[in-house]
């Protein structure tokens, strides 16, 4: 069996098999539609909406109330812009509210950006720009710094210039865990999203993982090395270890690994290796976020897990783990 480890180690042209791709129109098309999921986020949905408005290349802006009961509405029904648009979605959760607003979208690229988070002068520019330059791209995106609930920097990661993601051919890579993590920071062409069925409404956590896994599977991404995204990291984060644990999210590995769609493009013998690295990759992730709210104990309990899965793959966490401890 491959190991995570050497998954980790693959080359990104060689982690695929072939397959026909979705038919894609290549062309100068350039119109983007925002789509921001919201409920119960008065504190933050201004900020957002103002972020999202001030990028020139956005057509649209649809925000999709599911069943806020603070001031949300009214701060975006105050909001004078030809482009915003509001829906209603009745409480039917994140995925639901993200794929009715994809559904009533007329951009050519779709933007999914959480409702407490900020998009960074230029992102959507800079993200067009790499889409020009791989015009077979299904997906393109770039990197985020976070900030804490009160929209101050307590990321770092500025100091990791030049670093590179995946490009082309990613689907092995990004089984083996989510890299792109905020949905904020990538453009997805609206035709591939609607084609692969948009985000599973089943799954309560690690959705958008499961829904570029999917797109990864017809079509090729593009990397572009720009930091693009304030992502708020506080309490009410869905992904904050403060509440959640690696468990939570293990539904969403037999979700990817259990999706024919997936399984199909990934190369033969390759499967379990490529979950087991999933399971580091939530685990570590588990742990790093621990670690950003102090909570020590459970992130060496965390690491603990990682060791049981793959001792080869517990210094390369580790060191993630510490990295968090300084924003990185």
């Amino acid at each position: 069996m491959i190991t995570a480890e050497e998954i980790l180690e693959l080359p990104a042209t060689s982690r695929v098999v072939p397959a026909a791709r979705v038919p894609l129109q290549v062309g100068s098309a350039t119109s983007v539609s925002v789509v921001i999921p919201a409920k119960n986020v008065a504190a933050y949905v201004g900020e957002t909406l103002a972020s999202a408005l001030a990028q020139a290349e956005v057509s649209e802006v649809i925000v999709v109330d599911d069943g806020s009961t603070d001031d949300t509405t009214a701060i975006v029904r105050a909001i004078r812009d030809p482009r915003l648009r509001l829906m209603t979605n009745g409480a039917a959760g994140v995925s639901a509210a993200r794929n009715l607003g994809a559904q009533h979208a007329s951009g050519q690229w779709l933007l999914f950006l959480d409702a407490d988070d900020r998009l960074r002068p230029g992102a959507v520019s800079a993200l067009l720009a790499a889409a020009r330059g791989a015009p077979r791209a299904v997906l393109v995106y770039g990197d985020y710094n976070t900030i804490d609930s009160e929209g101050r920097q307590i990321g770092r990661r500025d100091l990791l210039k030049g670093r590179r993601k995946p490009s082309g051919d990613v689907l092995a890579r990004l089984a083996a865990g989510n890299f792109i993590v905020n949905g904020g920071i990538a453009l997805a062409r609206a035709e591939a999203f609607r084609a692969i069925g948009g985000f599973d409404v089943s799954l309560r956590y690690c959705e958008d993982w499961h829904c570029w896994c999917r797109l990864a599977a017809i079509g090729e991404f593009e990397f572009a090395p720009n930091l693009l995204l304030d992502y708020r990291l506080h309490t009410a984060n869905t992904m904050n270890a403060a509440v959640r644990t690696p468990q939570d999210f293990f539904p969403a590995i037999a979700r990817v690994f259990d999706d024919g769609l997936i399984m199909a493009r990934l190369p033969a013998g390759m499967a379990a290796g490529l979950r087991q690295a999933a399971e580091v990759h939530l685990v570590t992730y588990s742990a790093m976020q621990a670690v950003r709210f102090g909570r020590y104990r459970q992130a060496f309990a965390y690491l603990g897990m990682v060791g049981r899965r793959s001792l080869k793959s517990l210094p390369r966490s580790a060191v993630r783990v510490a990295l968090a401890c300084f924003g990185i």
